[in-house]
């Protein structure tokens, strides 16, 4: 937010900006952003180098992206043929602009739960997850929390991929029975590719 000076007042003018979607069907559009404090869509760079990841596995998938924000994740998979997306995001404002961002590109298979992520994640479901995103405000061990939550209730499908985008200096505690497949920092972004071990 930014301030702007007139006849010896000072008023707010809200911040706009928007991201462009990268890849798949919806290639180049442009999704506007809610001016929400802190809310920061992953970088063309970050989402280039985790879609390559996920190349093989993202058409038909069962998507989940938590602390949504943007949507730029959801879209991004949505965009790239996943079947089904969850958006979960907390802030009411924020879920409105993905709910309208959902209408303005007719997407089917998407669906925005306004939901805080880990109370979300505490309730009983019938519904299993191919890959889910987990990208939260940074530095308030919400990471960990989703992680742990993942890990304690059965929203994983056993050929299952996570995606955690984290600071550059979080430090990496696996539940037992996890695996680190990928990772990389970007800046003073870490983002890691992991998944859980399910007979």
């Amino acid at each position: 937010m930014v301030a702007r000076k007139r006849a010896g007042k000072t008023r707010p003018i809200p911040a706009t900006g928007d991201y462009r979607i990268i890849g798949g069907k919806w290639r180049g559009r442009r999704l506007p952003i809610a001016d929400s404090p802190g809310l920061r869509p992953t970088t063309d760079r970050v989402r280039e180098t985790l879609f390559n990841w996920l190349q093989w596995d993202i058409v038909d998938a069962n998507v989940l992206d938590l602390f949504a924000g943007s949507g730029s994740l959801g879209f991004e998979a949505s965009s790239r043929g996943a079947a089904q997306v969850t958006l979960v995001e907390s802030e009411n404002k924020v879920s409105k602009q993905l709910n309208d961002n959902v209408s303005l590109l007719q997407a089917t298979g998407m669906e925005v739960v306004t939901a805080s992520a880990l109370s979300w994640l505490k309730t009983p479901t019938s519904s299993r997850y191919d890959i889910v995103f987990i990208d939260p405000p940074f530095r308030q061990g919400l990471a960990t929390s989703a992680i742990a939550l993942l890990d304690e209730h059965s929203w994983l499908v056993p050929d299952n991929q996570v995606y955690l985008e984290t600071e550059k200096e979080y430090e990496l505690k696996l539940p037992q029975g996890w695996q680190l497949l990928k990772e990389k920092t970007h800046g003073q972004v870490c983002f890691r590719l992991l998944t859980k071990d399910i007979k």
